[in-house]
């Protein structure tokens, strides 16, 4: 898959040039000849003879990042000064800050907010602990709980390195869902920790997001702590990308024309996301799933299934296929990768039925190239902001959990996150609807609004639904 400059990469080159002339021109010509991208230019300070500029230019990597510098340097008269990393700019000091809600601009103000009037409340929640969502932060407020364990494509890269990770996941809480979200990395990788540590902080927050931890671990994890706590708790790299799978499905059900009970479905990887997504589908009516792993088919015959949950073994592949992926792709009318890149080929995706749907959403780069899965099958989705149809989280978690903490539920279960999915998918309207757009931007108006209403309707059903007949519907772990 070729590369494109992207704004990850972006670097702006502070530079001097002679006054007059071309030299101008030649920095763009400079750096689009070495495969970069001119996104702006800047001149930030000027002389009888020479002028400052400020270039500024998508890489594709780091390293390109380093070529488009090397390029501009060959300018002739062009003198580089500062070069700055964009994305390290960003970060500098951390993306997220506390700030207080009431001034404190004299004693009085003191005396409210902190003692001895605070000392009132105290004892109000002593009294009632219930009022504590409120009284306090809790009632918005949610934990980004990670490890450091499996953190976007990098691995186990530790609770230090993953900072910068919850904090921007912070940052979209607030800035779709309009909820504070706190980073909590966790200096250790063992689930008891996990567990205590999550129960120990839990009175702070109406609400527990985890994140980048590592399967099977985040299974016991969310399951453990779902039994414990009386807050919501959501392992996001399964069930936010299971819901945005969902919406996505039905949408490119209704451009090609097939039937969600009907439909054959090929899955790539069996670990958090895999089993997400393939719970939810069943739920949601699909009867036919194979899903492989990176030893073949997933069946009963296999003898290496360690770690993999046995409710693949309980609920998919119901016709025995056996064999690898190509085997689980042959006649499929969907193709969903959560795995690793380039094990899918246009070869694999002639061999799936006509109108068939692709989902290659491995990142940064895909089961297959997109171009090549647009070959034959009728609609593609990634995981990637540069092509068409990203299937991205963002889309879910703000509005499931600004539901959640809006109908102050104390718990996340299928159905709720079946009407989330149902929501997002109705953000496309049918005159919108086509190969290219079955999922609304991130940016879409509404759409986190759309979603928490769906949520808390949901929640407001099953309350309603347990009080007449006293059964509380299953929790999914």
């Amino acid at each position: 898959m070729v590369s494109v400059p992207s704004v990850s990469y972006s670097i702006t080159v502070r530079l001097e040039v002679p006054a007059g002339g071309s030299s101008v021109g030649q920095l763009t010509a400079a750096v689009e000849k070495a495969g970069g991208l001119v996104t702006a230019l800047d001149v930030t300070g000027s002389g009888t003879d020479r002028i400052q500029v400020d270039v500024t230019c998508a890489a594709t990597s780091s390293a390109h990042a380093g070529e488009l510098v090397m390029a501009l340097r060959s300018v002739p008269g062009v003198v580089i000064g500062k070069v700055s990393d964009r994305t390290f700019l960003v970060h500098l000091g951390g993306k997220i800050e506390v700030v207080s809600k009431v001034p404190i601009r004299n004693r009085d103000d003191l005396s409210l907010i902190y003692t001895p009037g605070v000392a009132r409340v105290s004892q109000a929640l002593v009294d009632n602990p219930d009022d504590a969502r409120r009284l306090t932060i809790k009632r918005n407020t949610v934990a980004v709980v990670t490890d450091g364990s499996a953190v976007l494509g990098l691995g186990n890269i530790g609770a230090t390195a993953a900072l910068p990770v919850m904090e921007g996941k912070a940052a979209l809480f607030k800035r779709f869902g309009g909820i504070d979200a706190f980073p909590i990395c966790l200096d250790t990788q063992d689930p008891d920790e996990i567990v205590r540590t999550v129960q120990h902080i839990a009175p702070v927050f109406a609400g527990i997001n985890l994140e980048d931890i590592s399967a099977p671990r985040c299974f016991e994890i969310e399951a453990r702590l779902r039994e414990l706590l009386d807050i919501p708790v959501f392992h996001d790299d399964q069930h936010g990308t299971a819901i945005v799978v969902l919406a996505a499905l039905h949408n490119a059900l209704k451009v090609v024309g097939k039937d969600i009970g009907s439909i054959r479905i090929a899955m790539s990887g069996a670990g958090a996301a895999g089993h997400a997504i393939a719970q939810l589908l069943v739920a949601a009516g699909v009867t036919d799933i194979v899903a492989a792993d990176i030893n073949g088919v997933i069946h009963p015959g296999r003898a290496d299934l360690t770690g993999v949950p046995t409710w693949y073994l309980e609920h998919c592949n119901p016709r025995g296929v056996v064999g690898d992926l190509r085997d689980a792709v042959l006649g499929a009318d969907v193709f969903i990768g959560v795995s690793a890149p380039n094990v899918l080929s246009a070869a694999d995706v002639a061999t799936m039925a006509p109108n068939a749907i692709v989902f290659a959403l491995a990142n940064p780069e895909p089961e297959i190239d997109p171009r090549a899965a647009g070959e034959f099958a009728a609609v593609v989705a990634t995981g990637r902001s540069d092509y068409p149809n990203q299937i991205n989280n963002v889309l879910a978690f703000p509005g499931v959990f600004r539901g959640l903490l809006d109908a102050r539920s104390r718990s996340v279960t299928t159905e709720m996150m079946i009407a989330a999915a149902k929501a997002l998918a109705g953000t496309v309207k049918d005159e919108e609807l086509n190969p290219s757009y079955i999922v609304p931007s991130v940016f879409h108006s509404g759409v986190a609004d759309t979603v928490a209403e769906a949520v808390r309707g949901s929640v407001e059903t099953i309350r309603r639904v347990a009080e007449e007949t006293g059964e509380f519907p299953a929790i999914p772990v």
